[in-house]
Formats: structure tokens, C-alpha cells, sequence
């Protein structure tokens, strides 16, 4: 089946306040500084046990609420004046379960044990969590933003993005795996493949980009593998976007890969520039390609 395309509000324009769900990792900060640098007032809400500790600081205000309470988000962001809002980042279930009270702290509360009965019973996949998330916070009058509008410089870009160019070989298993890379985004199957001298290696499913990466390690012991990764057809930009960091460049080079192929325009990076230069120093060579999905 087709996935649907979600059709998402305009930025609003500044000054007006916007709101930021945060859970783990670089992009909320991220996410944060580029709607400061805009001239948006910025209130976060942090997920417990899972926002970086240096996003209250980047904010005008901040609180920090439950993970499985989004019943309160809305209202918590609307009582600071804001009506837009944008979710990133990453959860950490092991963080969430290291002591007692922290489960008790996150107990769904009675509106996010509706919105799951209503939307999630039958799918469970991120894009239908998002979805009904989108759907509850809306109901509050908050409305989700594309999480890119503010970092569209991180988004990889059309080319050959490092300063070391992919071999003949390299390309050639590009054009052989980005249709193919088509096919299993519209499946929905995950959002990366990875290939050698035209032979298909690993294909991701739920294990993730990082352990698929240390998958090919393990079944390819001679250097030279390519990664092909996109975003999922039809992907909601108000949260399902892919990205790759440092660590994805650390465990590529770790596990023999040495090419890199980004839906371009479609895969946030990072932290960007030392990305770039970190690929370069491990003679990773990184090239955006035109949506695998499109």
C-alpha cells in the first residue's frame, strides 16, 4: 500500500514561540540553536531520563515530563503560548527502566492510554506512533512542525561530499543498490542496505543502522563495502527523519565499509562538519544521491 504524505504546517515566522518535545542526543540542541538563530523563543519539554543536559540552557524555558505521559505535552506547551512544536530525538528504553521510580514516573497517563487504544492496538511501527502522537498533541492545539525546517544545512546534499571520491566500484554498486534501496523504503522494511561488488550483504529491518553495520562486519571480512541509506516513502517529517553522526562514520570504518550514499535532502547529519572531516581522515568517502524513495 502507498504510503499516505502528511501535509505539515508552515514555519510559523518569528518571533513567535515554538515548542520542542527533546528526547536523547545531539539534535534537539541542534534543533534548538538553528530556531534561536532564527528568533524563535524556544520552550522544551525533555523527556525524563533521555534529553541532554545541555538543551535547559538553550531554551527560555524548560520542563521535563514523561515519556509515555504525552497527554500532558499539549497543554504544558500551550500554557507557554505555543502552538508549533517539533519532536526529536532518540529514546533510550534501557533509560528508562534502570530504577523503580523511573517506571512509575513514566506510566502512560488515561489520554495516552486512549490515543493507543485507538491508534496503536494493530500498528505499532514508529510511523503510527508518531501519527497518534501528532493527532493528541493537535487536540491540545499544538501542532508538529518538519524537524528539518531549522537545520537544512545538516541535510546531506546532492554530490560527492567529502574531499575522498568513491571509486569506480563504489558507483557502480550505488546504481546497482539504489533501486533496490527503493523497493524495501516503500516496504517499509528499514532504511538502509548495504552492498559489495554488487551483492547485496545486509538489508535493515528493526535491529537498527549501527548494528546492521556491525552485521556486514562480521559477514564481510575484506574492506571496501558501500552503505546505502534513505528515508522511508512518504516519511513524516514531523519526526521519522533517518540521520548518521560520528559513530555511524566510527562503526562503518570499523566494520570495513568505505562508502557512504545518502538520500540527498531526505538524511539528517549531525554535527555535520566533523562528520565530513572525520570521514575524510578514515578515508571514507561520503556522496548524496537523489531520494530512493521518490
Amino acid at each position: 500500500m502507498p504510503a499516505t504524505l502528511t501535509i505539515l504546517p508552515d514555519p510559523p515566522k518569528p518571533p513567535t514561540p515554538v515548542g520542542l518535545v527533546a528526547a536523547g542526543g545531539r539534535l534537539p540542541i541542534m534543533i534548538a540553536k538553528g530556531l534561536v538563530a532564527a528568533g524563535h523563543p524556544v520552550h522544551a519539554l525533555g523527556l525524563a531520563n533521555q534529553y541532554d543536559e545541555g538543551l535547559p540552557s538553550v531554551c527560555v524555558s524548560f520542563q521535563k515530563v514523561g515519556v509515555l505521559k504525552v497527554g500532558t505535552w499539549g497543554p504544558m506547551l500551550r500554557r507557554a503560548g505555543v502552538r508549533h512544536a517539533i519532536m526529536v530525538g532518540r529514546i533510550d528504553k534501557a533509560r528508562m527502566m534502570h530504577d523503580p521510580l523511573t517506571i512509575i514516573r513514566n506510566l502512560p497517563d488515561l489520554r495516552t492510554i486512549v490515543a493507543w487504544y485507538r491508534h496503536l492496538r494493530h500498528d505499532r511501527r514508529s510511523h503510527a506512533v508518531l501519527a497518534a502522537i501528532a493527532d493528541e498533541m493537535g487536540r491540545s492545539g499544538v501542532h508538529l512542525l518538519d524537524s528539518t525546517a531549522p537545520i537544512r544545512d545538516s541535510l546531506a546534499e546532492a554530490g560527492v561530499m567529502t574531499r575522498r571520491q568513491p571509486s569506480e566500484a563504489q558507483r557502480g554498486d550505488i546504481t546497482f543498490a539504489w533501486p533496490l534501496l527503493s523497493q524495501t523504503l516503500r516496504l517499509d522494511i528499514g532504511q538502509a542496505i548495504a552492498v559489495k561488488d554488487r551483492d547485496v550483504i545486509a538489508v535493515e529491518a528493526v535491529e537498527g543502522t549501527d548494528r546492521m553495520i556491525e552485521r556486514c562486519g562480521q559477514i564481510v571480512r575484506a574492506p571496501g563495502w558501500t552503505l546505502c541509506k534513505g528515508a522511508r516513502a512518504g516519511h513524516d517529517r514531523r519526526s521519522d527523519v533517518p540521520t548518521v553522526g560520528t559513530k555511524t562514520i566510527e562503526n562503518l570504518y570499523r566494520a570495513g565499509g568505505r562508502c557512504l550514499a545518502l538520500a540527498a535532502g531526505d538524511v539528517i547529519m549531525v554535527d555535520k562538519r566533523e562528520v565530513l572531516e572525520l570521514a575524510d581522515r578514515l578515508g571514507v568517502s561520503i556522496i548524496g544521491v537523489a531520494s530512493a524513495a521518490s
